[in-house]
């Protein structure tokens, strides 16, 4: 049993043993196997590769041949350009070697040909020198004497040509002017057609006799003195017979006066207490006059909406007269021309009308107010809100201010025409000769004025002039000089007329 078992055992060994080397075998055959695939495996890849690096090759090769060939055919190609430009350049040069020898001659000759002309300069100046010295010689004169006296003929001639031209331009401008003007000014004249030309507020009162006048005075004089203190003003009782003077720098005041005066009069109770209750009674009534009176001139002059208080004050005009002239007249005549002139010239009528109407509304003010009527009526219209285009004409329209505007020398041209019109005012005899003699003084401090004389009460200057100082152009400069200064040195209504006299007289005596 036991050997059994161990043959057994033994028998197992021997098979598990052989099993052993038979599975070595074949795993040794296996391994040769895939050695022998793997090999062959290799074998085919690198004989692809080889055969992929063979093709590589070949295209390599190839492209570099192609390469090359492209290489050769550029440089083959840029040595022809080159070769040609080479040419190009050597003809290039051999042009500009040619063109600079012709220069060079062309220099030489140009330097043959400067001095030569460097000859003859030299010889021209010489010559010139010599034909000025035999000029001088022959003149007497010396070549700044000449040329001064050249120059000084030019610039007469000049001159005489340039003011002949500006007197021919003044000449057709004037024409056209006063023509236009007087049309305009006669349009105007006739549209407005206002029915005042001269009006007077009288201070004197009448009586119906000379008894009336003790009345007046009262017992020890109580009555005039009450009166005089009532009203603000002086009455004056002389031997004018059947009337008593009222005199008061306030013409408001003094109209007051005069109707309270005539009330008292025509009533006979002339007494301390009525005297006030009368004079009261009269400033209510002027009061009403005066706004009635402004309202009208604002209805009549077509400016409305005016502020009350200078309406008020606009009334106050009808008591104000200038050279006998009755301003609430003139400033409703000044507002309708400057109206109708405004329109004509395509200005604003409605500031022009305006303007007119309050250019003097400082006259009513102006013995309360320091300063002159313009700036008074310009300061109180801008108080109450009139506009400012209208205060710059009623400040400016004796220039105290510039003018900003063709309505202010609209404004400014109807003052004038209202008052400068025939029997619009009336002036002093004391005025007159001052307006006269200024005139006179103004033409004779020119130079070569021999004398001058105004004529036509004071609407025309005859200057009369030295012929060996002043020549007939230049008496036409002397005539503008001289009414330029006129207009900046007087206050004149209308224009005034200059003439200028030039005449030569030759006198002999037969012996």
């Amino acid at each position: 049993m036991t050997v059994t078992w161990t043959i057994v055992i033994v028998v197992s060994l021997i098979a598990a043993a052989i099993g052993v080397i038979i599975g070595f075998i074949y795993r040794q055959f296996q391994l040769d196997r895939d050695q022998k695939n793997r090999a062959s495996e290799i074998e085919r890849t690198l004989a692809k590769s080889n055969s992929k690096a063979r093709e590589i090759e070949l295209k390599a090769r190839d492209k570099a041949i192609k390469v090359r060939d492209e290489a050769e055919g550029e440089i083959s190609r840029r040595r022809t350009e080159l070769s040609r430009e080479e040419e190009r350049l050597q003809k290039r040069r051999a042009d500009l070697d040619r063109r600079l020898d012709k220069l060079e001659k062309r220099d030489q000759s140009l330097s043959k040909r400067q001095s030569s002309l460097d000859k003859k300069i030299n010889d021209l100046e010489s010559d010139r020198v010599r034909i000025i010295e035999e000029l001088e010689r022959a003149s007497s004169m010396t070549q700044e004497e000449a040329k001064a006296q050249l120059l000084e003929e030019v610039e007469r001639d000049a001159r005489r040509d340039m003011l002949r031209t500006i007197r021919q331009i003044e000449e057709d401008a004037q024409l056209e002017g006063e023509r236009r003007a007087r049309e305009l000014i006669a349009d105007a004249i006739q549209r407005v057609a206002s029915d005042h030309v001269s009006e007077v507020t009288v201070s004197v009162v009448p009586l119906p006799s000379d008894d009336m006048k003790g009345r007046i005075i009262g017992r020890n004089g109580r009555n005039i003195r009450a009166f005089e203190q009532a009203a603000g003003v002086d009455v004056v009782v002389d031997d004018t017979p059947e009337a008593v003077t009222i005199s008061c720098f306030d013409s408001v005041r003094r109209e007051i006066a005069r109707r309270a005066m005539q009330k008292l009069v025509l009533d006979g109770r002339i007494h301390p207490a009525n005297i006030e209750k009368i004079i009261d009674q009269m400033r209510e009534e002027v009061d009403k006059v005066i706004l009635e009176e402004g309202e009208r001139a604002s209805f009549d002059a077509g400016v409305p909406g005016l502020h009350i208080e200078i309406v008020k004050k606009l009334g106050r005009l009808k008591f104000r007269t200038s050279y006998g002239q009755n301003q609430l007249a003139h400033a409703v005549e000044s507002a309708q021309l400057a109206g109708v002139i405004a329109a004509e010239l395509g200005a604003n009528s409605e500031v022009a009308k305006a303007g007119g109407l309050l250019h003097d509304l400082g006259k009513a003010m102006d013995h309360e107010i320091e300063g002159t009527h313009a700036s008074i009526g310009a300061d109180f219209c801008k108080r109450y809100g009139v506009q400012e285009n209208v205060v710059n004409i009623i400040g400016s329209h004796h220039h105290e201010v510039d003018q900003d505007s063709v309505e202010a020398i609209i404004v400014e041209a109807a003052d004038a025409i209202s008052g400068a019109r025939p029997g619009a005012r009336r002036e002093s005899l004391e005025q007159y000769v001052k307006r006269i003699r200024a005139l006179e003084e103004i033409a004779n401090s020119f130079t070569g004025v021999a004398e001058s004389y105004a004529l036509q009460a004071g609407r025309e200057i005859r200057v009369i002039v030295k012929p060996e100082d002043i020549d007939d152009l230049e008496s036409t400069r002397l005539a503008r000089d001289v009414a330029k200064k006129i207009e900046e040195g007087m206050q004149f209504p209308g224009k005034i007329k200059v003439t200028v006299i030039r005449e030569t007289r030759s006198v002999d005596y037969a012996k």
